[in-house]
């Protein structure tokens, strides 16, 4: 029994299903038996009595026929009656041997049965043969006399009553048989039931032990559990069993958890035990000292010293400031460098360092009794956000548990918190030292501010006096702050939009800046070089550059006036002169205009002109054909393929009402020019129309323009009394529509009057914001000796340094390169020309052998800063002279260009002879370097 219960649960519960098993194969062994034995009587009951009946009823049945054939033949003389008789003559007796067979078991019955073969012999030889015979020789009066004596019937009588007593006792036989089965099958339902008893209290003894041997070791490890979960409950205790089942493997594992538990609260008691410690600590001597007086014993240890982080100028030293056991002649040293041995580099390291098997000489411990050497040392930081503030280094006669290091490193950043709370206090104390002394000084203060407060509390009462006066003005004031402080949040708010407007303005300004400036540059330079001819042009050249001239002057014209439009509507001082306006006129007059612009571009134009238009509108002809140039104007800008079609109609009296507020029924154009360009941004369709308002403001855009257009169009489609609506999808064109009332029939515009909301959406004139404001000149001017040296030395040197070298001109505006390009080539210079930064970049990559590069600043694609950049950077030309060109004129624009690596600079218009000199200067660097 005691190897049973030192089996595991597993093989426990296995045998008990392994008993219950072989108890059912016994069970069903026994019921089996006696089964067969039952199938053996039913068997015989069914094949033997059933059998034997019928070769009874089989024998008789032949006694029959024989006694009819033998009859139907005496009767008719017909052979044919015959047969039956010679049937049942040649089969009864098989049929009674088997008869007699089967009934050999049971004496009487064969007796019983012995007994009717001489009768039915003696009836077939007397009576069934001899009959028959002579009825064959036709002895009628023998057969007659037959069956008048009787015999045959008698013996047919005696063999019925003989058979009816065979048949009789089998029957009662057959009855015996199946009573004796019924008891058969009541005996068999009895062993089953006592066998399914036995086994059930087989079974369940079986059950019984073995949950017991189960049940009894788990209530044993649940009650120790329990005891030691509970408050009086003991973690050092563990669980004790004999049995070796998997019980054990949960005890073992449960004594395991209890072990790591119990060294846990070790570690949580101690901590909690050293944390009470800092309290009311303002030393931080003290503190060191009552650490590691604390820390040693709990970790076994006989030696101690603490290091705490000193600076000493630039360099932190870790000095020794408390101790344990290293009084009197102690051999550990005073003061420690970072990284300076095991000390030093546990703080450089800022991790623990363990060392077992000290050698014996490493240190003593003395007692009264003696002196022992440590064997096992421990080195650790105090880390507090990352920094080592001290080190502690403990000794021990045993070697340090793993609990004891964590014990360690969970102390790491509360002692380290605590030095930094005392070190704190430290400092509040000193100052608070300080803060006494200043008291002290001021006290003598105060006690000379006590005559001035006697005489002050006079006025105190005066003050009373008055704040009673103020109070009743104080609700007053109350009310007046509040409407102050809505008004100056309405001023805020004022004061932000005019910081933006004012700062839209200063960009516009600078645009304009450059767009002023870029005309004005080629007319200065193609004018000097007409004022400086010496015969030497031809004159299809000077009419080539009168013509350059006369186009910048239009231009330079046509931006004065459109500042001129836009100030003059802003001041409210344009004057709108209405007269006849003939409509029919129009598509003829835009033909001629745009039709040249629209075949240069390759752009199909259409103007068509609605039937029901009337001929003539009462309105400012002038203003009118102005607004639609510019709007034409920007059409064919911004598309480079497709159709630009302007149709003028009488505009949809569901639209005038919305956006005119007028009478439905009055006549008003619809003016509108559909364009297949590049389409309007939807979140730039609020702002194109307001002033000094640009989609895109910087230096690199690839449309210019001043962006004054669409906003003059506002101004004077607001004075004409009409509105503007876009509709616009990106990339697939946009439609403006122009709605101009009959000026007789529109109300009179007043400068107060507001603007018509429509659907606007953003113009795409975009040009480089630029400065107007004056700088000094930034040209490097030639030298004062260059100043005397007469021109034909000038010019001789410029022959010899100037011819043959190569420029790169990078500029977009083509009236700057011919006047920039035909300048240079009268010096003899080869002028290669770039359109942009990008352009520039892929030509110096293709052929880097350029004497110097001059750079526009604002450019498409590509600006000269992004430009002068991937020259020194990605094509590593650092060498290469670069002149920056710019119509920028800020103060900070040359150390930007600078910066970006430009070699000098030079401002917008040009002076020839300054960017001459410039040349000379970075043309002669390069020819001494060569």
């Amino acid at each position: 029994m005691g190897k049973f219960f030192r089996m595991n649960i597993r093989s426990k519960i296995i045998m008990g299903y392994v008993f219950i098993i072989i108890c059912l194969g016994i069970a069903i062994l026994i019921v089996s038996g006696r089964v067969s034995a039952l199938q053996k009587e039913v068997d015989f009951v069914s094949t033997h009595d059933l059998e034997a009946h019928d070769l009874i009823n089989a024998i008789q049945k032949n006694m029959v026929d024989m006694e009819t054939g033998m009859r139907g033949f005496v009767i008719t003389g017909d052979t044919q009656y015959l047969e039956p008789y010679d049937t049942a003559n040649k089969t009864w007796l098989d049929n009674y041997n088997q008869l007699l067979q089967l009934v050999s078991y049971n004496a009487a019955q064969k007796e019983s049965l012995e007994q009717i073969k001489p009768t039915i012999q003696s009836w077939i030889r007397t009576g069934g043969d001899k009959v028959i015979q002579l009825k064959k020789e036709n002895n009628q009066a023998a057969v007659e006399e037959y069956f008048k004596q009787n015999s045959g019937k008698k013996l047919m009588d005696q063999l019925r009553t003989q058979f009816d007593t065979f048949l009789k006792a089998e029957k009662q036989l057959t009855t015996a048989r199946a009573e004796q089965l019924a008891q058969s099958n009541n005996n068999l339902r009895i062993v089953l039931f006592t066998l399914l008893g036995i086994i059930s209290i087989f079974a369940i003894v079986v059950a019984l032990i073995l949950s017991n041997s189960i049940t009894n070791t788990i209530k044993q490890v649940t009650r120790m559990i329990r005891y030691i979960t509970s408050s009086e409950g003991n973690l050092a205790s563990r669980i004790e069993l004999t049995s070796h089942d998997e019980i054990r493997e949960l005890a073992e594992a449960t004594n395991d958890m209890l072990e790591g538990l119990e060294k846990e609260n070790w570690i949580q008691t101690n901590i909690a035990e050293v944390a009470t410690l800092y309290q009311g600590i303002s030393d931080i001597g003290s503190l060191s000292r009552t650490f590691i007086s604390k820390l040693a014993p709990m970790l076994e240890s006989v030696y101690g010293v603490v290091y705490l982080r000193e600076n000493v100028g630039d360099e932190a030293r870790y000095v020794k400031i408390a101790g344990y056991a290293a009084s009197g002649q102690d051999p550990s040293a005073a003061a420690f460098r970072l990284g300076e041995g095991l000390v030093g580099q546990c703080a450089l390291d800022q991790r623990i360092f363990l060392i077992d098997n000290l050698p014996e000489n490493h240190v003593k411990l003395t007692s009264g009794l003696g002196a022992s050497a440590p064997r096992s040392l421990l080195v650790a930081p105090i880390l507090v956000d990352g920094q080592t503030e001290a080190v502690i280094e403990l000794a021990s006669l045993h070697p340090f548990q793993a609990q004891h290091l964590t014990l360690v490193d969970s102390l790491q950043e509360k002692f380290g918190s605590a030095i930094t709370n005392v070190r704190g206090r430290m400092e509040v104390e000193r100052l608070l030292s300080e803060s006494q002394m200043l008291t002290e000084e001021l006290q003598a203060q105060s006690e000379e501010l006590q005559t001035q407060s006697e005489e002050l509390q006079m006025q105190q009462e005066q003050l009373r006096m008055t704040n009673e006066f103020l109070e009743e003005q104080n609700h007053f004031s109350e009310q007046k702050a509040l409407e102050l402080k809505k008004a100056k949040d309405e001023l805020e708010e004022y004061s932000q939009k005019l910081e933006t407007s004012s700062q839209y303005k200063s960009d516009f300004l600078a645009n304009m800046s450059h767009e002023l400036r870029t005309p004005l540059n080629s007319i200065m330079i193609l004018s000097q070089m007409l004022a400086e001819n010496s015969g030497d042009l031809q004159m299809s050249e000077i009419v080539e550059y009168s013509r350059v001239v006369n186009a910048a002057g239009k231009d330079l014209l046509a931006l004065i006036d459109d500042i001129l439009d836009l100030s003059k509507v802003e001041a409210g001082k344009i004057e709108i002169m209405t007269d006849d306006f003939n409509v029919t006129e129009m598509p003829q007059l835009m033909k001629l205009m745009f039709a040249p612009v629209a075949e240069k571009k390759g752009l199909d134009f259409d103007v068509i002109l609605e039937p029901n238009v009337p001929n003539v509108i009462l309105t400012d002809g002038q203003r009118l054909q102005q607004i639609l140039k510019n709007l034409l104007s920007n059409a064919f800008k911004f598309t480079e393929k497709g159709s630009v079609t302007m149709k003028i109609a009488l505009a949809d009296p569901v639209r005038v009402k919305e956006l005119l507020h007028r009478d439905p029924e009055e006549k008003v154009l619809a003016i509108s020019i559909t364009d297949t360009g590049i389409g309007i941004p939807i979140d730039k369709q609020q702002v194109i129309f307001e002033a000094f308002r640009q989609v895109d403001g910087t230096t690199n855009r690839q449309y210019g323009g001043t962006g004054l257009g669409l906003s003059i169009c506002r101004e004077f489609t607001r004075l004409l009394g009409g509105s503007i609506v876009v509709k616009s999808e990106l990339h697939k064109g946009s439609t403006f529509t122009l709605y101009v009332p009959n000026a007789s029939e529109a109300e009179p515009e007043t400068p107060g009057n507001g603007r018509h909301q429509g659907e606007i959406a953003a113009t795409f004139e975009e040009r480089p914001i630029v400065s107007t404001q004056p700088v000094a000149q930034t040209t490097a001017e030639a030298p004062p000796m260059e100043l005397i040296v007469s021109e034909v030395q000038i010019i001789h040197s410029d022959a010899q340094l100037f011819h043959g070298k190569r420029v790169l001109l990078v500029d977009d505006d083509a009236r700057n390169v011919f006047a920039l390009v035909t300048a240079l080539e009268t010096k003899g210079v080869t002028v290669d020309v770039a359109d942009h930064g990008k352009d520039a970049l892929e030509m110096l990559g293709a052929h880097a052998d350029y004497d110097l590069i001059l750079m526009d600043i604002m450019m498409p694609v590509m600006d000269g800063y992004e430009a002068m950049q991937a020259i020194r950077g990605d094509l590593n030309l650092r060498d290469l002279p670069i002149i920056a060109l710019t119509a920028k004129a800020m103060k900070s624009e040359k150390e930007k260009c600078l910066e970006a690596g430009a070699s000098d600079y030079i401002t917008k218009p040009l002076n020839m002879d300054q960017l001459f000199s410039l040349m000379r200067v970075w043309l002669t660097k390069q020819v001494k370097k060569h």
